[in-house]
């Protein structure tokens, strides 16, 4: 019995070691999963915590950038708004400019309008019976001025103008230039006047040339803006 009990004492004996041995090693391989784990996490968290700065720094970025558009844009209408207004009052002050002002600069623009002299001009109902004949007058006779010499001071008075205008009518009618004409038809323009030669016309009515002036303005506020 005694051999017995000697066996069997040894036997637990060895099997409380291996059982002392398995836990120590399920024990360090738990810690080894654990602590694996745990630098899993880590890096899986401050994987997720950069993702979140970069997206939040990328959406920071494009709000930034629309936030300037949109100033731009701002600024940009504004000054359109101030162009406009600028504009329209330039546009009323043509319009209202004293007669003999009125008609010279008709005059200035139909000179360098007309290529042949043999135009017509059209004007709105108001221009072509307040101006019409004074602007076909003035350019005809500058226009028959640059050819023919002008009649000598001491012709003045109606027998000098009578002349002159005999001889305009002879420079007109030989250099054939100085032969404008005040057209019948209207245009509902507000100021200016159509040049037309058979199917060309010249538009030189004012809210024309003051659109195309402001479109030339409006495009160097673009181009200032943003630097195009």
């Amino acid at each position: 019995m005694e051999g017995i009990e000697k066996i069997t004492a040894k036997i637990t004996q060895d099997a409380d070691a291996e059982i002392a041995r398995l836990a120590q090693e399920t024990e360090e391989k738990v810690r080894a999963i654990g602590e694996a784990a745990q630098a899993q996490a880590d890096r899986e968290s401050a994987g997720i915590l950069e993702r979140g700065r970069q997206a939040a720094a990328e959406r920071l970025e494009r709000l930034s950038s629309a936030a300037k558009m949109e100033q731009r844009k701002l600024e940009l209408s504004a000054k359109q708004e101030v162009l406009g207004e600028a504009f329209d009052l330039a546009l009323k002050k043509l319009c209202a400019l004293p007669e003999a002002e009125y008609v010279a600069l008709l005059t200035r623009l139909a000179l360098e309008a007309t290529s042949t002299g043999k135009e017509q001009l059209v004007f709105s109902p108001k221009d072509r019976a307040r101006v019409g004949k004074q602007v076909v007058v003035a350019v005809n006779e500058a226009l028959v001025s640059q050819v023919v010499p002008e009649m000598p001071s001491a012709l003045g008075g109606k027998v000098g103008a009578f002349l002159g205008k005999v001889v305009n009518s002879t420079a007109a009618a030989i250099t054939g230039t100085g032969m404008l004409t005040l057209s019948e038809e209207t245009r509902p323009i507000q100021g200016g006047f159509i040049m037309v030669d058979g199917d060309v016309e010249i538009n030189c009515a004012f809210e024309t040339l003051v659109r195309l002036q402001r479109e030339q303005m409006e495009l160097k506020v673009v181009q200032a803006l943003f630097n195009t």
